[in-house]
């Protein structure tokens, strides 16, 4: 999924001690082709559908098509990976380059539907995805399942899990909204011809993937800022959203430097919060109890896959409605406000986390300076 770093499903959870670390780093033949294989699926589906955004929607509104049908036929394929994450996510791997492929997508297809024409996106994309399925037939290799004695439910029972879940979900219910409503905003707004609409969320691909290795690297080597990376991303979401019409009530006039800074801004702020949640959720359902496997490797994979595939149904269908009813300043700020509500929830949750192990903390130094007083 968009904004989870698959290689900790490869590396394992970093509270495991500097052994397990060191062997996690040697790749295996097998390990580097499952990569490989997951990666080029991911990436050619998720460029397929993500290429939609600067041409399809102006389409369907040629055709008759209101706001609200557009944002629903984005929604429709996050509505199917919801269904199947929940019943393959205890035995599958989670997603690798999903995110990649979603945001080079609109880049790509914009430049191919203006220069080729309609039908050429989906011919030269879906040829790709073709192509992948003979390469992967050849290199990847089967792998017994393994199902975690634990359920979906015990895990989202955990009021961290829970919390984390909800923020993602509203954090992907933003970028969801993205595709079916930039195109048409930007179009009227700015004039922008098909292609310099791909430009557009181009700044936002690009973002993202020059920070990702940067945050991901923190993220495995500093577990204890994971959390924080996490929360401040989801500020800065909420702060792009709000500026990205921009809002009405900041009464600021739109322009397009600023949308696109919004964007690269958007892009940012999904890699910072969405990278470390993978790692994150791994440490805290080992924290309470689930065996340290493949089984819960997969399973918390499908259950944020899940929580991302929920809110990329929402995204879309709900903006589809705002941008019928309201306009896109006023759809792209509800977004945020979502956003806005779990930040500010995962905020006190955090810090009340924190002093309860401060305290802890200093109550056990208490007893042991005590317990060392005491003569043999």
């Amino acid at each position: 999924m968009l904004g989870m770093r698959a290689l900790a499903v490869v590396t394992v959870s970093d509270d495991q001690n500097e052994n397990s670390r060191n062997e996690s780093q040697k790749w295996t033949r097998n390990q580097i082709f499952t990569l490989v294989s997951a990666a080029s699926l991911n990436f050619s589906s998720m460029i397929c559908y993500s290429s939609l955004g600067p041409f399809f929607p102006k389409e369907a509104e040629k055709k008759g098509a209101s706001a609200s049908i557009v944002g629903m036929i984005f929604g429709c394929f996050a509505l199917i990976e919801l269904l199947f994450s929940l019943i393959l996510g205890k035995y599958g791997l989670l997603e690798i380059f999903s995110g990649l492929g979603l945001i080079l997508g609109p880049p790509i297809g914009g430049f191919l539907y203006q220069s080729f024409g309609y039908e050429v996106p989906f011919f030269i994309l879906g040829s790709i995805v073709l192509l992948m399925v003979p390469l992967n037939m050849c290199i990847l290799q089967n792998y017994d399942g393994i199902a975690s004695k634990e359920s979906f439910w015990n895990l989202i029972a955990i009021p961290k899990i829970a919390l984390v879940c909800l923020l993602l979900c509203s954090i992907s219910s933003c970028i969801g909204f993205l595709d079916p409503t930039v195109s048409l905003f930007v179009t009227e707004k700015f004039d922008l011809q098909p292609g310099y609409v791909g430009l557009v969320f181009l700044g936002f691909a690009l973002s993202y993937a020059l920070s990702s290795p940067l945050l991901g690297y923190l993220s495995d080597r500093t577990p204890r800022i994971r959390k924080w990376l996490m929360l401040v991303g989801s500020w800065l979401i909420v702060l792009s959203f709000f500026l990205l019409g921009p809002a009405p009530i900041l009464h600021i006039k739109c322009q397009l430097w600023m949308f696109v800074l919004m964007m690269v801004i958007s892009g940012f702020s999904l890699s910072m919060s969405g990278i470390p949640i993978f790692p994150e959720i791994i440490s805290c359902a080992y924290e309470n109890g689930f065996e340290e496997g493949l089984g819960t490797l997969g399973l918390v994979s499908g259950m944020l896959g899940a929580s991302w595939s929920l809110g990329s149904f929402i995204g879309p269908t709900l903006g589809g409605y705002l941008l019928e009813k309201l306009n896109f300043e006023w759809a792209a700020a509800i977004q945020g406000g979502v956003v806005l509500v779990f930040s500010m929830l995962m905020s006190v949750y955090l810090l009340v986390e924190t002093m309860h192990k401060r305290r802890s903390y200093s109550g056990n130094s208490t007893d042991e300076e005590r317990t060392q007083l005491i003569p043999d």
